[in-house]
């Protein structure tokens, strides 16, 4: 913003100096050109009166000398001819015979007077003709032709032309300083208003923004402040109770577990089956505090990558997918279904760090292998596609309708088949992933697989460093990541899902 008013102002600026400076400069030109005029004007009717008089007194030495000082004095050539073209008097090399001449001093026997035209630049090299009879009245006694230089009048204009430049640089100068004064005066508290607003959009307490500007922009910023610290008090709160809900009723629910698994041991074997789903759900709801504790971060982390840079994140998303595989695959193997895995020959380094890549490909292969159901065909595909890694993962699976897909990443959103058959996760998994992908400007996508399944797949930009210039990208196999479902939660309970 700031550069374009900038720009507009010094549109106006160039406009405005120019709607000045243009006219003067003309006028300037102009006024020179009327002064050689008159000057030359003024010594031609001086030897058109020595004229008059050299032919009534028959003695034309007064006007021959008068001529030849001129001549030897100015450096401008004349000639002076009676009322038959005969030269009285011919200087510096101009002579009667000149077709030029002859002209001019046809015009002059015909009591014409010949004066140039248009105003002079500094350029302007060619010398200007002036004509006039001698005589009084329609009385024609002689003509007079005059070669004026305009070398010294066109010097007078170069000068006045620099001057009026200068003075119009300076007064650019001057305008443009200001402008972007004022411009800087109106827009940086915009600015600052925009940054704080994007920190505010991202979920970060904002800066408060300083009053500054006009008037208007000092209210509008004072009111954004008040607005700022209402928006950030309650969105802390609102996290805060996530986070500590999710956090506190830990201890509750470990206790719990004690108590039941003690009183296990007491238990008739009739209440074995109300045993197992006391356990199952007790299982569902410390995964459900597990996705709400791992979305509040996902969500933060999001906030922050938003604006601060974190441009020297980057990992080898190929090492990523082949440990991943390696955790997954006996999983995968032991609820009947195949997982298969395909990534490129070379590196594929994305702008990440590999504990969010590696989180993100827990949960979609935690979907697939829950969702695709027994005899599945899963595949694990990581790739480089322009300017993205994409880590995707696909099955045969029944899938998700488009409408489904469109709620798929909505938090707490579970698909009607799945809650009916009992394989419903917590709904949490996809918001995960998308929250994870966006802090890195990156994007799930989900889509129909043909003839039959979903394709759920991660793009992370890719880092701009080349893999082979990073010895720490690959990683060997770990064990579970405690940010996110893996194997083990996958195998102690089988209906807890991401998705």
């Amino acid at each position: 913003m700031r550069t374009r008013v900038q720009a507009a102002l010094l549109l106006f600026v160039v406009i405005a100096v120019a709607a000045f400076a243009v006219p003067l400069l003309l006028f300037t030109a102009s006024d020179r050109t009327q002064q050689l005029v008159l000057a030359r004007s003024a010594d031609l009717d001086r030897f058109a009166s020595l004229m008059d008089q050299a032919e009534q007194t028959g003695d034309t030495s007064a006007v021959t000398a008068e001529a030849r000082r001129y001549t030897q004095l100015y450096g401008e050539p004349l000639v002076v001819t009676d009322t038959r073209r005969r030269p009285i008097v011919q200087t510096g090399g101009m002579r009667a015979a000149d077709p030029a001449v002859g002209r001019l001093l046809d015009a002059a026997l015909r009591n014409q007077t010949a004066h140039p035209t248009g105003a002079l630049r500094p350029w302007s090299k060619a010398s200007r003709m002036f004509a006039e009879p001698a005589g009084t009245g329609t009385r024609v006694s002689g003509a007079v032709v005059l070669r004026a230089s305009v070398d010294t009048a066109a010097q007078d204009i170069t000068r006045r032309w620099a001057a009026v430049l200068a003075g119009t640089a300076l007064v650019a100068v001057a305008c443009t300083v200001i402008a972007r004064a004022a411009t800087r005066w109106v827009v940086s508290p915009l600015r600052r208003l925009d940054r704080a607003v994007g920190q505010l959009a991202a979920g970060l307490p904002p800066e408060q923004t300083r009053a500054g500007g006009p008037p208007e922009l000092r209210q509008l910023a004072t009111g954004f402040n008040r607005m700022a610290g209402t928006v950030t008090a309650a969105l802390e709160q609102q996290r805060r109770l996530v986070a500590d809900t999710s956090h506190q009723m830990r201890n509750p629910m470990a206790a719990l577990r004690l108590r039941v698994d003690a009183l296990h041991r007491h238990l008739p074997e009739s209440a074995d089956r109300t045993y197992t789903g006391v356990t199952t759900e007790l299982d569902r709801l410390e995964t459900l505090l597990d996705g709400m504790l791992t979305l509040a971060t996902a969500e933060h982390r999001a906030g922050e990558l938003a604006v601060t840079d974190d441009s020297d994140a980057h990992c080898d998303a190929t090492a990523v997918a082949t440990a991943q595989y390696r955790l997954w695959e006996p999983v995968a193997h032991r609820v009947g279904t195949r997982l298969a895995l395909d990534t490129d020959a070379n590196p594929v380094v994305a702008a990440c760090t590999d504990h969010e890549l590696a989180q993100i490909t827990d949960i979609l292969l935690d979907n697939a292998i829950k969702y695709a159901g027994p005899d599945a065909e899963i595949s694990l595909r990581c790739t480089a596609e322009g300017p993205h890694a994409v880590l995707a993962v696909t099955d045969d699976g029944p899938g998700l309708t488009q409408a489904e897909i469109v709620q798929a990443t909505t938090r707490f959103w579970r698909s009607g088949r799945q809650r009916q058959d009992g394989t419903a996760g917590t709904g949490l998994g996809l918001a995960i992933v998308e929250q994870l992908l966006a802090g890195r400007g990156g994007r799930l996508e989900l889509e129909p697989a043909h003839p039959r399944g979903l394709r759920a797949a991660a793009l992370v930009p890719r880092a701009v460093t080349d893999a082979a210039d990073r010895g720490d990208a690959r990683h060997p196999p770990r064990g579970r990541l405690t940010a996110g479902p893996g194997p083990t939660a996958a195998r102690r309970d089988p209906r807890g899902g991401a998705r």
